[in-house]
């Protein structure tokens, strides 16, 4: 499915968005190779509203551990698909991708990568949708890159010096295309360094342990930097007041490893300009979104 070439970028002036299928690996901007997965809109050219279905893409960002091939990022991809084109990625250290990961600072990059290609593809709008970890980046990666039309406020320093991303500028690491015109959080951490459950002390023994690192490489199949961030990045309810596109957040009233202080942060943050969902019974991020809730939520990334 994929060609040496397809690693590249396509130009920006592409006037036709591609019909089929295709499995690609993006260069970020600071020289990490990522594994990404284009499905085009599987719905008809227009939405009965009149809009044209197949001029959005949705990319999904998946949690920790997950990557572009896990079932239940593939069968969130399906449900989406019904109402825009989906591109799937697996963050760096995860799935087929280079690198390692480094649990959310530097990941912001792979995501702008893939929003870019997106929009080389010839899709006019682009929606970021991110699960757990995930939530956490495309909270940050909407803070940070803006649309050349934003107004004077979104040119403010961020504040934000990890991953090499500093202005709120779609021009961060020179890739033009890179914002997002909407955005969804589920299951995202409004902090980070949360310890307060046990889910969130064993992962973070995986990840700063050294034993804990063996066994996310062999056990989770997620190779996990070794160094700790310098400087720490803006963390997600720092990021949320700095959001201008439309944005949700999604949160399950038994997630076993954010509890509702999280979502409720968030979305304070927002001071009125964020949506939040609190849904009865769900669990934690892409593994506990059932069928019902992934298409309202691709509802909403329709229409907001």
């Amino acid at each position: 499915m994929s060609s040496a070439s397809e690693g590249r970028f396509l130009s920006s002036s592409v006037p036709s968005l591609t019909p089929t299928p295709r499995r690609t690996t993006l260069p970020t901007g600071d020289g990490v190779r990522i594994e990404a997965v284009y499905t085009p809109c599987t719905a008809g050219s227009a939405r009965p509203d009149g809009a044209d279905a197949r001029g959005t893409a949705v990319v999904l960002a998946h949690g920790f551990t997950g990557s572009a091939d896990r079932p239940a990022v593939r069968r969130a991809a399906e449900v989406f698909a019904q109402r825009a084109a989906v591109i799937t990625f697996s963050f760096r250290g995860h799935g087929r991708s280079g690198g390692r990961s480094t649990v959310g600072d530097r990941e912001v990059l792979d995501l702008a990568a893939a929003v870019a290609w997106a929009r080389s593809l010839g899709h006019r709008r682009v929606v970021t949708v991110g699960f757990s970890m995930g939530g956490s980046v495309v909270l940050r990666h909407a803070a940070l890159y803006t649309s050349p039309d934003a107004s004077g406020d979104g040119e403010k320093d961020s504040g934000d010096r990890a991953g090499g991303v500093g202005r709120r500028t779609e021009a961060c690491d020179g890739r033009a295309g890179a914002h997002t015109d909407a955005v969804v959080a589920v299951s995202a951490p409004a902090r980070w360094y949360y310890r307060g459950t046990a889910p969130m002390r064993r992962l973070h023994w995986v990840v700063t342990r050294r034993t804990g690192r063996l066994v996310g490489r062999y056990g989770f199949r997620t190779r996990i930097h070794t160094e700790d961030w310098d400087p720490v990045p803006l963390s997600p309810v720092e990021a949320v007041p700095l959001i201008r596109v439309p944005l949700l957040i999604v949160h399950g009233d038994r997630d076993p490893y954010f509890p509702l202080d999280h979502p409720r942060a968030l979305a304070a943050a927002a001071r009125g300009h964020a949506e939040l969902w609190l849904e009865r019974g769900m669990g934690h991020a892409e593994n506990a979104a059932d069928e019902d809730l992934l298409t309202r939520v691709a509802e909403w990334t329709a229409s907001a």
